[in-house]
């Protein structure tokens, strides 16, 4: 049964297993923008999702994942999107954030405070109850999933990035978050760094 809880401070941690999982539940369907940011850390080289978007209609609606390469792909209405040339060294924490607007069909991500080469997806608007799945096939901590139904500022990004004052979600909130957890998913605390090096606890 999914319940609001405060998160501050606090972070998941999986297993890798395809059953452990948390269930998010957004306060709104239908996006015509989207913006997710969030904090991982993990050892893996594997292919793995740190964020899953479905509708009733589209199981990839937006989609975070990391390759077997350590490069990034964004998927979007079903449309993937791959990010390469990036430094993702394990056992550090990474900030994560990425963005895509159906006005121009691009989709930017973020990592570490340094903005990837825009992309081009889709035009197309996410319509229908969003499924939000976390950590699922994941290992490691998250913490800091926040999303929004417009394009986050180049601004605040930097300010999430480098833990200052940001806007939170007002489609997610981490302070505020509508989970339920399925299978065997810690809800730990975390010590997060006011500093704006990522690889600091």
């Amino acid at each position: 049964m999914s319940s609001v809880k405060d998160m501050r401070r606090k972070m998941f941690v999986f297993s890798g297993t395809a059953i452990d999982h948390v269930k998010l539940t957004p306060n709104q369907e239908n996006f015509t923008a989207i913006t997710v940011c969030h904090r991982t850390f993990t050892d893996l080289k594997r292919a793995h999702a740190i964020f899953s978007l479905a509708t009733p209609t589209i199981f990839h609606g937006f989609l975070t994942c990391v390759n077997p390469d350590q490069s990034f792909s964004t998927t979007v209405d079903n449309k993937v999107v791959n990010f390469c040339g990036v430094d993702y060294p394990p056992n550090k924490w990474h900030d994560i954030c990425t963005t895509w607007d159906s006005a121009t069909g691009l989709t930017h991500m973020w990592l570490d405070g340094q903005p990837l080469t825009p992309k081009s997806t889709t035009n197309n608007k996410l319509t229908g109850k969003p499924i939000v799945t976390l950590g699922q096939s994941f290992e490691g901590m998250v913490t800091d999933v926040h999303m929004w139904d417009y394009v986050l500022s180049p601004d605040e990004i930097k300010n999430f990035m480098k833990r200052l004052s940001f806007t939170p979600g007002n489609v997610m909130n981490w302070a505020e978050l509508d989970c339920e957890i399925i299978g065997k998913v810690i809800d730990g605390d975390v010590e997060i760094s006011p500093r704006s090096n990522s690889s600091d606890p």
